[in-house]
């Protein structure tokens, strides 16, 4: 049976896999907007590693900055940057059907650059066992 620690491992491996598909994009002549989902999913799931310790439920919403104030509640040493949460935010479902909405390559090396900070800033709260 899995541990809570096996889950936030499990949490950190699939950010891992959607941060390096954002990478991947970025890297491209794209598509942008693939790069901007996959990196508010990267952050959500980094998100979700947080809670798994602490054994609380997994929330049941995209909206990142909901996200971070149940991890607060838990690990209040995260500290992560609210706005950048919020302009990730949009890119998990909004963008998928916002048929007038193309990101260009700079915005989705921005989101890139808010994955990075994420990660770096939820590997400092995690055990190292939950480190991927």
């Amino acid at each position: 049976m899995a541990t809570q620690i096996d889950l936030a491992r499990g949490w950190m491996l699939k950010g891992e896999s959607d941060r390096l598909t954002a990478e991947r994009t970025v890297q491209s002549p794209g598509p942008y907007d693939t790069a901007c989902f996959h990196a508010q999913q990267a952050v959500e799931k980094y998100l979700n590693a947080v809670l798994a310790p602490a054994g609380s439920p997994i929330p049941r919403t995209h909206v990142l900055k909901d996200i971070y104030d149940q991890c607060l509640a838990v690990e209040p040493a995260l500290v992560l940057d609210r706005t950048e949460l919020s302009i990730l935010t949009p890119y998990a479902v909004p963008l998928r059907y916002d048929v007038g909405f193309w990101p260009d390559q700079a915005t989705a090396q921005e989101a890139l650059a808010t994955v990075d900070r994420v990660r770096t800033a939820v590997l400092s709260v995690l055990p190292s066992s939950a480190h991927p």
